[in-house]
């Protein structure tokens, strides 16, 4: 081996080892990540590997969504087929009634996932459907042992705390990209309205998830630019979508990544935010294809079944390839 590759493996193991003492890595260091040639992914993965491995060991947690309003956003988000803006095709009703989110969660239990998200399109939850799914909360937590995680848009601080009297463990609402890319995707909401919604989460006792969709036309800089900020909000859970384009939004036809970019910013996101769980979500067939086993060498958790307007791989597949990862599912982790 040359003293150049040796050097190279040396470096990507130093940012492991910035990681686990609590450093974090410049912006030089990440887009030397990111701009890093083919060649050095396994070494990047190694190294991302041992610091995953330090927090959660061999254990994947497993995720389950269920799309429980559909369609009829307001909001202009240039991602997303539930605007109202955008010229899709998908399902629209009201919130689910509350037997159907209690069966929801008892798919959950059975494809092994720990984790339950309740997710609503729209801007914010009303008043009433605080109410709904507050009851549906209260009785799945007194049937199941499964973490339930809502993701009911922009919420003031006093729904956010009936969401946590009611046993809500976990609230996701993603920054979604860089504060200096917010006005490219979206222009119905402020950047600081999901920051601001992150806090009061916080504020309320509930642990906060927060993540980011990669693809959408921002620059390498804004990619550390967003894991950063998450590492300054501290999000406990950090889901890592990356674009599936939908013909009829703004985005379509955008397609400008591959399997092992997307690698190579999953290991970023692991170095940047060491403790935290990284999910691969969205996207993940789409543009890991044959490589998403491999992001589990960087990432500790995943979603299993459908997202909310796409498909997603049946959740016996993402079993079998956990398995033959010599991997562990972490039932019914809480």
């Amino acid at each position: 081996m040359t003293t150049t590759k040796v050097n190279t493996i040396q470096k990507w193991e130093e940012f492991a080892d910035k990681a686990l003492n609590g450093e974090i890595l410049t912006e030089e260091e990440a887009l030397r990540i990111l701009n890093a040639p083919d060649e050095d992914l396994l070494q990047i993965l190694h190294a991302a590997y041992r610091v995953r491995k330090h927090y959660y060991g061999n254990k994947v947690k497993l995720n389950m969504i269920i799309n429980a309003k559909s369609g009829l956003c307001p909001e202009d988000c240039g991602y997303c087929s539930q605007s109202m803006t955008a010229n899709t095709p998908v399902e629209k009703y009201r919130l689910l009634e509350k037997d159907v989110l209690v069966q929801g969660a008892k798919e959950a239990m059975q494809r092994k996932a720990g984790t339950y998200c309740i997710v609503m399109s729209g801007r914010g939850a009303s008043s009433r459907e605080i109410d709904q799914v507050v009851d549906a909360v209260k009785e799945i937590k007194s049937e199941m042992p499964l973490k339930i995680c809502a993701c009911l848009g922009i919420l003031p601080q006093d729904k956010v705390d009936r969401l946590k009297e009611a046993g809500v463990d976990r609230y996701n609402h993603n920054l979604n990209t860089s504060r200096s890319h917010h006005a490219n995707i979206t222009t119905t909401h402020t950047y600081d309205d999901r920051v601001n919604t992150v806090e009061n989460v916080k504020s309320a006792g509930i642990s906060p998830c927060s993540g980011c969709i990669i693809g959408m036309g921002e620059t390498k800089n804004e990619v550390y630019e967003m894991a950063l900020e998450l590492r300054k909000l501290d999000a406990d859970s950090i889901p890592v979508n990356f674009l599936h384009a939908i013909p009829g939004t703004k985005l379509e036809g955008m397609d400008e990544l591959t399997p092992s970019y997307c690698l190579k910013v999953l290991a970023l996101f692991r170095f940047m935010n060491p403790s935290k769980e990284i999910r691969i979500s969205g996207g993940r067939e789409v543009n890991l294809r044959s490589l998403q086993a491999m992001g589990l060498y960087a990432a500790n958790s995943i979603f299993v079944g459908d997202y909310l307007t796409t498909e997603g791989q049946q959740y016996s597949s993402d079993h079998q390839m956990i398995e033959d990862l010599g991997f562990e599912i972490e039932e019914c982790a809480l």
